[in-house]
């Protein structure tokens, strides 16, 4: 079966997404040979990004994040447009998404599971008090709340938790979908890649231009930009 056969005969889809999803709007894979984790700074970006380097060296911590993390004028592709019509036409349930960038909600999505938090959203370690994405650009060194507080990104760092919310429905959508489709992850990020494990439906899709783990079980496997393949769709 073509990708368009599986999709026009499944109203019970479900995308789990990764960086690839994005790259095509110009926001780099963490993976890739061109990636963050190749560029060239006085820590690797996996310790940066870990909660105790946030913690002990926070100034460090933003000028990596506003430098790298902080992405602005980018625009949904294909791919986050063609997920957004399937939403809207019945077909599709759910994007979970290992993103952190809003492009899904962006084009259109609604119910968009960001698995990792999201750069959009940041709050107040103290107080909670919410902060968007402009002021924390603006800002200067440690940005700081009104109360004094260090204002953290709503972004899941390494050694924080996933959200137990996210995680649960995470994993009912995959549990209750006819058709999974993978698309742009090299399933190497866990906990995350291991709720592909819950999928008990009829046809799984992987779209990644790297083979992944989950491909000698995959119905269809497509070595494509996902942009290009799920823009030639006719939705």
């Amino acid at each position: 079966m073509t990708l368009q056969e599986i999709i026009d005969s499944s109203d019970n889809i479900v995308f789990f997404g990764g960086a690839g999803v994005s790259t095509e709007s110009g926001i780099p894979d963490f993976r890739s040979v061109d990636g963050l984790y190749n560029m060239k700074y006085d820590y690797p970006p996996e310790t940066i990004l870990s909660h105790t380097f946030f913690m002990n060296n926070t100034e460090e911590f933003y000028k990596f994040y506003r430098d790298k993390l902080i992405v602005k004028g980018v625009k949904p592709n294909k791919a986050h447009i063609a997920l957004a019509k399937l939403e809207e036409k019945g077909k599709l349930k759910a994007v979970i998404t290992q993103n952190i960038d809003g492009l899904h909600q962006m084009a259109g999505s609604k119910n968009v599971l960001e698995l990792h938090g999201s750069t959009l959203r940041n709050y107040c370690m103290d107080c909670g008090k919410s902060y968007d994405i402009d002021y924390i650009e603006s800002s200067k060194g440690v940005p700081k709340c009104e109360c004094g507080g260090i204002i953290k990104p709503d972004v899941v760092l390494y050694e924080e938790m996933l959200n137990d919310d996210t995680i649960t429905k995470s994993v009912q959508y995959i549990s209750n979908a006819d058709v999974l489709i993978i698309g742009g992850t090299s399933l190497n990020v866990y906990p995350a890649a291991g709720f592909i494990n819950y999928f008990k439906g009829s046809k799984l899709v992987i779209i990644n231009k790297a083979a992944t783990s989950a491909d000698k079980n995959a119905d269809l496997v497509i070595s494509e930009p996902i942009g290009e393949v799920l823009g030639s769709l006719k939705i």
